[in-house]
């Protein structure tokens, strides 16, 4: 088994160096399905994935699953950026990449439409995929990492706020927000969103400037978590610090975000070699909710475990592998 890993990885070492993508800093685990079934025996894939946690981890339960199904698997998780593993599943030197509907919707076809409806959304994006790049976006997972705003538990439950409808209703010196520099500034950030909730920029009963906090990202959970400088703070709706520090993610009632549906892509030549790819991926994506994602994220960020020991632990956690 060691031998057939080198040999795996020598592979993508040559692979990497054609399509600038580095391979993964580790190795997912060894694993075979309950009862030693292996439908994608012979099969030869390559799993690649974005650079950031939860794309790593993904990567890692598609890389460790597929492989306990019996496939040859080449782990190139942890691409840098989304243009590389975006660029090598194109060019064909990747199979398998989880992706997000609003990064297929805005940053790969440069659509300005917001679609609030993520079952819609995943459509549009999945015909449009197919028809231009023969990559098919499977059914999406039941997980959404899209923009939100928090506050933490107590402040939450102090205003009495539970949507951002609510948060507007509030008298102006408890309307107070941390946002980082990108979200200000973005065409779809926290102007556009405070204008759908009908509160007015710098307005004397809306949200005056002096209310707007500008800080790292980073920063924004913890001051969010403190309730200080701010009530509210941009977050992301799976990130593990939403959980970890207790924080009450405000309810989108006016559908200005646009969904981020995590879904499984695969090459459409590989997904007809492989029917059986449909099938186990979409046992992947059932199981996939905000709150796990928030606790493996969690686990990676905070507690400092190494994502393939977090995804081989939550397969073998749903007896999905063994």
């Amino acid at each position: 088994m060691r031998r057939a890993r080198l040999t795996v990885l020598a592979f993508a070492i040559a692979l990497v160096a054609g399509c600038g993508l580095v391979s993964s800093s580790g190795t997912f685990h060894d694993a075979s399905l309950p009862g030693g079934e292996r439908p994608l025996d012979g099969a030869t894939l390559v799993v690649t994935s974005k650079s950031f946690t939860e794309g790593v981890l993904l990567g890692k339960i598609t890389a460790t699953y597929l492989a306990a199904a019996g496939a040859e698997v080449t782990d190139l998780t942890g691409a840098p950026g989304s243009a590389s593993s975006r660029q090598a599943q194109l060019n064909g030197d990747a199979d398998v990449l989880w992706e997000y509907t609003g990064t297929g919707w805005v940053n790969y076809h440069n659509q300005t439409e917001t679609i609030a409806d993520p079952q819609e959304l995943w459509q549009r994006v999945h015909d449009v995929e197919k028809r231009d790049h023969d990559l098919e976006w499977l059914a999406p997972a039941n997980f959404n990492d899209t923009y939100a705003f928090a506050a933490s538990r107590p402040t939450a439950e102090r205003l009495g706020v539970a949507s951002l409808s609510d948060a507007a209703a509030l008298p102006v010196s408890e309307r107070t927000f941390c946002v980082d520099d990108e979200f200000f500034s973005r065409s779809d950030g926290f102007l556009p969103m405070l204008e759908q909730y009908g509160i007015g920029y710098n307005t004397p009963n809306g949200v005056p400037s002096d209310n707007v906090t500008r800080m790292d990202a980073g920063v924004v959970y913890t001051a969010t978590a403190r309730s200080e400088p701010c009530n509210f703070g941009m977050v992301y709706t799976t990130d593990g610090r939403v959980k970890n520090l207790n924080l009450a993610v405000l309810d989108d009632d006016r559908n200005y975000f646009l969904p981020y549906s995590g879904t499984a892509v695969v090459r459409g030549e590989i997904l007809e070699a492989h029917p059986e790819l449909r099938e186990l991926l979409g046992t992947i994506s059932e199981r996939l909710t905000d709150e796990l994602m928030q606790e493996l994220n969690g686990r990676v960020d905070i507690d400092g475990e190494d994502p393939a020991d977090v995804a081989y632990d939550w397969l073998k956690s749903e007896n999905l592998i063994e």
